[in-house]
């Protein structure tokens, strides 16, 4: 038996299709009307658009994450791990409708740090930094906490260049980010493993 969406998550859904899509400065009718739902409803479960967003944007966070991130228990070396959030990001780039990473567009059209929706969006651009970093931390490298902010700039950028030019990467970004390591010493196992 299917359960109905109610109209809060219907909200939450709308909001998170739609301003991915059409960005932050959706009208609210669009949204109640997209979700189904009245603007009275609305304001009753959401004190405003600002919260409709940042809660969207929470909800939808994880689910993003997980399809970036590889599981904790997928046995491959940290080194592995951390080009698979590049190759997967590459994955996203093809399968149409990429739009940057919602994250980064939420806070760069809300321009305000202090918004509710850029917080939550801090939160989770943070969330994808302390991933790489604990993977470089089992790698052994030397200044972990700064190769992961590397890391993530190099995500980031690689979705930007994305979106601007309406193309796949085709592996810029997972080569990109693999300099990174091999500059940084965390080489592929095979590599390691040779004599220099």
């Amino acid at each position: 038996m299917t359960t109905q969406a109610t109209p809060r998550e219907r909200l939450l859904d709308a909001a998170g299709e739609l301003i991915y899509r059409d960005g932050v400065h959706i009208g609210v009718d669009a949204l109640c009307k997209a979700a189904g739902v009245s603007k009275k409803s609305m304001y009753q479960l959401f004190r405003s658009k600002d919260e409709l967003i940042a809660e969207s944007l929470a909800s939808h966070g994880p689910s993003y994450q997980r399809v970036l991130e590889p599981g904790p228990e997928d046995g491959n070396t940290p080194r592995e791990r951390i080009l698979a959030v590049f190759e997967r990001q590459d994955t996203a780039l093809t399968d149409g409708g990429f739009r940057g990473c919602p994250f980064v567009s939420t806070a760069v059209e809300l321009k305000n740090p202090e918004h509710p929706g850029s917080v939550v969006a801090r939160h989770f651009k943070q969330r994808l930094t302390d991933f790489f970093e604990s993977e470089l931390v089992a790698a052994g490298a030397e200044d972990p906490q700064l190769l992961a902010v590397q890391l993530t700039m190099v995500f980031d950028g690689a979705s930007a260049r994305a979106v601007v030019r309406a193309q796949a990467l085709g592996g810029v970004g997972v080569t990109l980010a693999a300099s990174v390591l091999d500059s940084a010493g965390i080489k592929a196992a095979a590599l390691a493993g040779q004599t220099r």
